[in-house]
């Protein structure tokens, strides 16, 4: 199928003297890494004698926890893959402007240490002090100093069957164990329900895998919390798993426990076999004023659970490229799924081994913890938060749900007709100041944009000013030429 690669086969041909029959003998040469029940195989007959052409099937019993689905028509294209967001037009743009010497307010993208935050010192002396220890290969799930303090984290969240070093897997980042997740996951067709505003890795991941991303809304009316009439509403015989984001990128929304466990109870109860959920909860610790984060993991106790989370937000190490990935819940039924997630860390070898000596002294040392006093009164993520609000209320043109955690906004440009990227684009040729369409994120309008909160309050109080006025003279522009 041309979702797969081109897998060759070898073998000797043998006869069957008395029938006739052709034995082709075929040996596959790479394993089969996905999961999928029939894979099609074309074949040729080639020798001094005779030629010959056919087909053949080769099988792979799928996940016993799924229903039999009927397979996409091989001559069915993919579902368009979505637009990234950068490298495009804009982020083109932006280097073009910077080769010329202008400086760019980068309030696009979610990158802590290009604005001046520093990784915990205990972090980083941790991966000073074994840099001689991290010249070899490690376990394909990651060093084990790093997934054993993993397990003992999660051991104090975890309800249901405890977890154990077998469900922890260390990798390149968060976002590469997201992908690997879901590629281990799909067959062709089958489905992910990813929120909407997405991060669109998910979306991206999905559709890469062969698989659809049914978005469920968040909409902005309601805090940009979804709600479980609309999550339901999405369920398939083709669904196999849900998408968490929280607390959520793009929108800083951070989901009330009720609508958690009725989440968990709708993917526990799935009249077709139970849903894989998807927990993202890489900026677990970052919540402002009374708002908490509350883990899946500590409700998911029927089906599997899949936590991901990481140096990256929390700890400011974006560039040191540290994640990990922690199955829990019920795995009685995902010994395959398992297998698979092993093949495609073992692809790799294993993930980068010098900045894994990090991760215990992050989730172990208190002096690693200082996230909290950033997004409290007088913390530098919490005034930049002020500065959103003011500046979006102060606005005629722009409107603003203040984000109860991350690291981000996502206001509003109240004004009919915008259109996000035309917005952005003018933005920076203007006022050289970077910010990302919120159409990006897998969202049906095209109002919104995505801020972050990392550059410094007073530089984010300047911006606002830069961007109501933009929005001043496009209103003007669209009164005179309606």
């Amino acid at each position: 199928p041309p979702c797969l690669p081109p897998y060759h086969f070898h073998g000797t041909p043998t006869m069957d003297a008395t029938t006739g029959a052709v034995d082709l003998n075929f040996h596959k040469s790479v394993p089969l890494l996905i999961n999928t029940s029939m894979v099609n195989v074309k074949y040729e007959i080639r020798g001094e004698h005779a030629t010959g052409a056919g087909a053949a099937t080769c099988g792979k019993r799928p996940l016993p926890t799924q229903p039999n689905l009927t397979r996409r028509n091989p001559t069915q294209p993919y579902p368009t893959p979505p637009q990234p967001l950068s490298p495009g037009p804009i982020a083109d743009r932006a280097h073009e402007l910077r080769a010329k010497g202008h400086k760019i307010l980068e309030c696009n993208t979610g990158n802590p240490g290009v604005f001046g935050f520093t990784v915990p010192e205990p972090i980083v002396e941790a991966i000073r002090n074994n840099l001689t220890r991290a010249t070899s290969y490690v376990h394909q799930k990651g060093l084990g100093e790093a997934r054993e303090a993993v397990l003992e984290h999660y051991k104090g969240i975890v309800t249901g069957p405890p977890i154990s070093l077998d469900d922890i897997y260390i990798g390149n980042g968060a976002s590469e164990l997201i992908t690997n997740a879901v590629k281990g996951l799909l067959n062709p067709g089958e489905e992910i329900l990813v929120p909407a505003p997405d991060y669109p890795l998910w979306t991206a991941a999905v559709t890469m895998a062969g698989g659809v991303a049914k978005h469920y809304p968040c909409k902005p009316e309601n805090n940009f919390i979804p709600t479980i009439q609309d999550i339901q509403a999405l369920v398939t015989s083709r669904t196999r798993g849900i998408v968490v984001i929280n607390p959520n990128n793009p929108t800083g929304a951070v989901y009330p426990e009720h609508l958690l466990r009725d989440i968990v109870t709708l993917a526990e109860g799935s009249p077709f076999g139970g849903m894989v959920v998807f927990a993202d909860e890489i900026y677990d610790r970052c919540v402002y004023e009374s708002n908490k984060h509350f883990p899946l993991s500590s409700m998911v106790t029927k089906t599997l659970c899949v936590t991901f989370n990481g140096l990256s937000k929390v700890y400011r190490a974006c560039g040191f490229r540290v994640g990990w990935m922690v199955l829990s819940g019920d795995r009685s039924r995902a010994g395959e799924y398992r297998a698979m997630l092993d093949k495609l860390s073992a692809l790799r070898l294993c993930s980068n081994v010098p900045p894994q000596w990090g991760v215990k002294p992050a989730l172990t040392d208190p002096r690693c913890n200082d996230i909290a006093e950033l997004c409290r009164p007088g913390g530098r993520l919490y005034e930049a938060r002020r500065a959103v609000l003011e500046g979006c209320a102060a606005s005629t043109y722009l409107e603003a749900v203040a984000p109860q955690g991350a690291m981000y906004v996502f206001p509003r440009i109240k004004i009919a007709g915008i259109d996000d990227k035309a917005f952005a684009m003018e933005l920076l040729e203007r006022k050289h100041i970077l910010i990302v369409p919120g159409s990006g994120f897998n969202v049906p309008f095209k109002d919104h944009f995505r801020m972050t909160l990392l550059p410094q309050p007073d530089d984010i109080r300047r911006a606002f000013k830069e961007i109501d006025d933009v929005c001043k003279d496009i209103a003007m522009r669209k009164e005179k030429n309606p």
